[in-house]
């Protein structure tokens, strides 16, 4: 890859408005397959997917045949929801509605599709008015679409079960993960459960623990004794402010010729670390 890196990771400084107005659009987006696409027990179906025009639901099937799905498209700044015969309604993501207000004219008119569905509302309910940068929200996209890239060239060496590279709603953040062979339980809803053990690979816009943007690489479960003396690849930490894992701050890769191999480098050697601790003892 002879691409420069600081295309590939620019300054993100400044990009925080841009990056929340498409954080409130992605949970409206999210909240239709959460409610309408086929259930995944990994929760896989409410996630987005990493596309050149953006980012792109699941297609979900429509109640008069056929299938549908919606995007969020960084050439026209739109949300838009299509079928295989086209785009059936998109809506300008830089007029800066709020979340609630935009969400309610998507689901109008996936209403007036004859689309119904028990939408999670609470996910986009911020009557706050955004602002949306067209310049901004493109960079952003094309880091996403490197990132997206990285992160497949990984995953593609991984041995054992692995998840698909996907965009959540909820924190705006893009990942995936490896599953160990390693079964952990867990309590949930008082009931115990039993779940492979896994290691996550991902990247922050930011969130409250870290405001800044950041790469992570968390395995669950930490086993903190095995890992937090281990050295990590120069600018990376363990992190435990918050949540239990790795962290490779964003900025530590703007600039540098180095940009894409030292996230791989900083990639394989979580998971080398973490591995032992997540695969069942033979």
């Amino acid at each position: 890859m002879t691409m420069d890196s600081q295309f590939i990771f620019p300054d993100l400084t400044g990009f925080e408005p841009t990056r929340d107005a498409l954080h409130a659009y992605s949970r409206v987006v999210g909240a239709v397959p959460r409610a309408l696409a086929p259930f995944h027990s990994r929760w896989w179906h409410i996630s987005l997917k990493v596309q050149p025009a953006g980012l792109v639901t699941d297609r979900m099937p429509a109640p008069s045949g056929g299938e549908f799905w919606l995007s969020m498209d960084r050439r026209d700044h739109k949300v838009k929801i299509e079928t295989g015969n086209g785009i059936v309604a998109s809506f300008d993501m830089t007029r800066g509605e709020p979340a609630s207000v935009f969400g309610e004219r998507v689901l109008s008119s996936l209403e007036q599709m004859g689309i119904f569905g028990e939408y999670a509302r609470q996910k986009f309910s911020s009557d706050e008015p955004r602002k949306y940068e067209p310049h901004t929200a493109e960079k952003y996209f094309s880091v996403l679409l490197e990132i997206d890239r990285i992160f497949k060239i990984h995953r593609s060496i991984l041995e054992g079960e692995t998840g698909p590279v996907q965009l959540w709603p909820h924190g705006f953040d893009l990942a995936f993960e490896w599953f160990g062979s390693r079964q952990v339980e867990f309590e949930e809803n008082g009931e115990v459960r039993r779940y492979p053990a896994q290691l996550s690979l991902g990247f922050s816009p930011g969130e409250p623990y870290h405001p800044e943007p950041y790469f992570y690489s968390n395995p669950w479960p930490f086993e903190a004794a095995a890992l937090m003396d281990k050295p990590l690849p120069a600018g990376a930490r363990w992190f435990t402010e918050g949540w239990q894992g790795s962290l490779l701050p964003y900025a530590a890769l703007v600039g540098d010729s180095r940009a894409e191999e030292r996230l791989l480098e900083y990639a394989w050697q979580v998971y080398s670390l973490c591995r032992p601790t997540l695969v069942a003892a033979s």
